[in-house]
């Protein structure tokens, strides 16, 4: 068995918002390129293949679909933030695709964990809007992939900065998937407040921890400890899926926390350790954003370490008022359905 499949592609350097995007082929070459410098014993890296037209269908619309079919070859302005180039459908395509052969290669148990290390992200697509440098949403579409494969119950974990409004429409009113964010608030896409918990059969299991500027390592330890790691143990999901965009660390131009590259480390080793207790360890993580190059690939690699080698990180003690508050907040509208939070 692999420990950590790494799926990743050239044509993933093909889509080119731009020279002044930040959403740049650059962040993943850098990624690459410290990985290959620095290479970690246990990985396997390996190219991944098209999602299907089925896979896509299962979370997007067909009128989306076409739209961005219709792109293919073209450079063009979906919006203000997401733009396309000629090979950016078909990037977009082979994202979504690594994505769900992550979690076949897992959910076989022919790989331990997986890091689909692609672009374009996707948290922000909604199942009719492509939006926030995001076309088709990756871990939303492996999602649904693994609910097809047999898992019965699937943990979303969102850490990059800004909330996955995309994942959490998909999801809004399931159970089957549990979809937990930690971002920057009020912040783009200004969706994800604490009051956001979902509705009918899937009311409690949306769960949004969102504060202000200046989040550190120990800030976010807390959110893990009183509030995602109690109500993800108790859920015991099948799989844990994480969107992993690294633009909540201290150096990112285009967010106000202050995350360390120790901090997704202690992310990775928390989630890792709940996978190793309730699914096997079943645990896949998907590239999402990350702007500072430097920051971002040497929080990848830090990540993988994790992963593929069984180090470890934890979180310092102690946390903000601000973060205790926003906290808080999140365990209030959470109690009423986890009874795991009660006092």
């Amino acid at each position: 068995m692999t420990s950590t499949l790494l799926l990743t592609d050239p044509l993933f350097l093909r889509h080119d918002p731009g020279p002044e995007h930040p959403e740049s082929p650059e962040r993943l070459t850098r990624i690459l390129k410290l990985l290959e410098h620095e290479p970690i014993s246990g990985t396997e890296r390996r190219a991944p293949r098209p999602a299907t037209e089925e896979e896509l269908a299962a979370v997007h619309t067909p009128r989306l679909r076409e739209y961005l079919r219709g792109l293919r070859g073209r450079t063009e302005v979906i919006d203000p933030d997401t733009l396309t180039s000629p090979d950016s459908y078909d990037a977009a395509v082979l994202a979504a695709g690594a994505s769900v052969q992550a979690v076949e290669e897992v959910l076989a148990g022919r790989a331990r964990n997986a890091f689909a290390l692609v672009r374009p992200p996707g948290h922000h697509a909604e199942p009719d809007r492509a939006m926030g440098f995001c076309l088709f949403n990756n871990v939303a579409i492996a999602a649904e992939a693994a609910r097809r494969q047999g898992a019965e119950r699937v943990l979303i974990f969102d850490w990059d900065v800004h909330h996955g409004n995309g994942t959490q429409a998909a999801f809004w009113q399931r159970r089957d998937v549990l979809y937990m964010s930690v971002h920057q608030y009020p912040y783009y896409p200004d969706t994800g407040a604490s009051f956001e918990v979902g509705e009918g059969p899937g009311a409690g299991y949306t769960l949004n921890c969102g504060m202000p500027g200046g989040g550190t390592d120990a800030d976010y330890g807390a959110f893990f400890q009183d509030l995602f790691l109690p109500v993800a143990e108790a859920y015991a999901p099948d799989l844990v899926l994480v969107s992993a965009g690294f633009d909540a660390h201290r150096a990112d131009p285009l967010a106000d926390m202050a995350l360390t590259e120790r901090g997704f480390a202690a992310m990775s080793t928390a989630l890792k350790a709940l996978a190793e207790s309730v699914c096997g360890g079943r645990l896949v993580m998907m590239l999402e954003g990350g702007y500072a190059l430097e920051a971002l690939s040497q929080s990848v690699h830090a990540c993988v370490e994790v992963m593929a080698e069984d180090m470890k990180d934890s979180f310092p003690e102690g946390v903000s008022r601000e973060a205790a508050a926003a906290l808080q907040r999140s365990r209030e509208a959470l109690e009423p359905y986890w009874r795991v939070l009660g006092r």
